[in-house]
């Protein structure tokens, strides 16, 4: 059976994240999954991305959950409250489920950095997301064996 996987995506900056979720889907589909074996869902925004993450992951039903989404600093420091949070909220996801919960939430000072890393302007966050996502996977499952498990 293969593994399947879950992309969350924040609507939020949504220009943004459908980039992501091509490149993210394009590196799955590199690494032999099929279009079934991997699921979107959508939350309103960055903040929002712990709580689906940990729906899904604790849910057993994915291998990993990659999760995309793009925050653009402004004028007040709302920037620094929702990085922080959704941040650290995937981690404690990942650590207390055992599930890889991967951070691909792009930290920007301005839109064209965020364009320079979807794949408009350059290089793909989510495509090496879901790569990482998939070699994280691998590298738990030989752990599993070495340790017994």
């Amino acid at each position: 059976m293969t593994a399947r996987y879950m992309i969350v995506a924040s609507k939020f900056n949504d220009l943004i994240t459908k980039h992501l979720i091509q490149g993210a889907r394009e590196s799955f589909a590199e690494s032999g999954l099929q279009e079934g074996d991997v699921d979107l869902v959508w939350v309103p925004g960055a903040f929002e991305l712990p709580v689906a993450a940990s729906r899904a992951a604790k849910s057993r039903a994915y291998a990993a959950v990659v999760c995309l989404g793009a925050v653009v600093r402004g004028e007040t420091p709302h920037f620094d409250y929702v990085c922080e949070q959704a941040a650290s909220g995937l981690m404690q996801v990942g650590l207390e489920t055992g599930v890889p919960v991967i951070f691909g939430v792009l930290t920007t000072d301005t839109i064209e950095q965020a364009l320079s890393r979807c794949g408009i302007k350059g290089g793909n966050k989510g495509r090496e997301c879901a790569a990482a996502a998939i070699a994280t996977v691998k590298t738990l499952q030989q752990i599993d064996k070495l340790s017994g498990r």
